[in-house]
C-alpha cells in the first residue's frame, strides 16, 4: 500500500474543535472541491475595505505539469473568472507567491434529529484549502485548464460544444491557478448521538422522533432551451444524470450506517 499524502498542519487548517472529524489527507479534501458546483473564494480586497471579499467560482483540481496525477496527489486549483473582476485585478497587480486566498466549500449528507436541539447536527464534507493565486498566462495551459473545468460543470461537456474558443472569449476569459500551501476537511458520518441523560426518560423518548433524513443532489430532467436545433437529449448528458444522481444518493444513505467514533457516543 502506497503511502498517503497529507497537507502540512498550520495555525490556519489545523482543527480545533471535533479534532477526530479533520482529515489531512489529499485524497478526501481534494475530492470535496471536485464534487462541489460552487466554491466560495475568500480574499483580502484592499486597504480601503476592512471586510474580506468572498465569491462563489467555479473550480476544480489538478496539474498541468502531470496531468494523469490521480486525486489523492498534490494538485493546483483552477478557478474561472472574468477578465476585469476585482479578483483577477488583484491577482494581476500582485507580486511574489501571488494573491492570497482561502477556497472554501461543503456538502450536507444528512440532517440528523434527536432528542434535544443542542444535538441536532448535519451529516457533512466540507473542506478548505489556503494558497496563492497567479493568472494562467501560458495558452495552452489556460485551455487546458478551461476544459478540466468545462468538464466538472458536466462530463465531457467540452468536447460536445463549440471549441476551441474565439479570440474574444479567451481574451474575456481568465484562470487563476491556485498553489495550494495547506489544507484540511471535515466529515461527520453516522446516526444521531442523543444526551446519555436522556435515554432513560420514557416521556421524552415516547414523544420525539429521532433519526436522519439523508440529504443528495439530484439533477432533473433536462429542458431544452437555446438555439440548439438537436432533439434528442445526448448520451453524454443523461449519462451523467443517471450516475451522479446515483452516486449521491448512495454517499448519503451510506453516510448514515458509519459506526460514530468513540467521541461522539454520550
Amino acid at each position: 500500500m502506497g503511502r498517503t499524502l497529507t497537507y502540512p498542519k498550520r495555525v490556519s487548517n489545523t482543527a480545533n474543535r471535533y479534532k477526530h472529524r479533520a482529515t489531512y489527507d489529499l485524497g478526501p479534501i481534494h475530492s470535496i472541491i471536485n464534487g462541489s458546483q460552487v466554491l466560495h473564494v475568500s480574499f483580502n480586497s484592499g486597504p480601503e475595505d476592512p471586510f474580506p471579499a468572498i465569491l462563489p467560482m467555479i473550480g476544480q483540481m489538478g496539474s498541468y505539469d502531470f496531468p494523469s496525477a490521480s486525486i489523492d496527489e498534490p494538485l493546483d486549483c483552477y478557478l474561472h473568472g472574468y477578465v476585469s473582476s476585482r479578483i483577477m485585478n488583484l491577482a494581476r497587480n500582485c507580486e511574489g507567491d501571488g494573491l492570497p486566498i482561502c477556497v472554501a466549500t461543503s456538502k450536507v449528507d444528512g440532517l440528523i434529529l434527536s432528542l434535544t436541539p443542542n444535538s441536532h447536527s448535519y451529516n457533512y464534507r466540507s473542506a478548505i484549502l489556503h494558497g496563492y493565486a497567479k493568472l494562467v498566462t501560458d495558452e495552452e495551459e489556460k485551455l487546458w485548464a478551461m476544459k478540466l473545468i468545462t468538464n466538472s460543470v458536466l462530463a465531457d461537456r467540452w468536447d460536445n460544444s463549440r471549441v476551441p474558443p474565439d479570440r474574444a472569449e479567451m481574451q474575456s476569459t481568465v484562470i487563476l491557478k491556485v498553489k495550494v500551501v495547506d489544507g484540511s476537511g471535515k466529515i461527520r458520518d453516522g446516526g444521531v448521538s442523543d444526551e446519555r441523560k436522556d435515554y432513560g426518560n420514557e416521556e421524552i423518548t415516547n414523544r420525539i422522533w429521532t433519526g436522519v433524513v439523508p440529504v443528495w443532489e439530484t439533477f432533473g430532467q433536462p429542458v431544452p432551451s437555446g438555439d440548439g436545433k438537436l432533439g434528442e437529449i445526448p448520451e453524454h448528458i443523461t449519462s451523467f444524470i443517471a450516475k451522479k444522481n446515483a452516486e449521491n444518493r448512495a454517499l448519503a444513505e451510506s453516510a448514515i450506517k458509519v459506526t460514530l467514533p468513540a467521541e461522539e457516543q454520550h
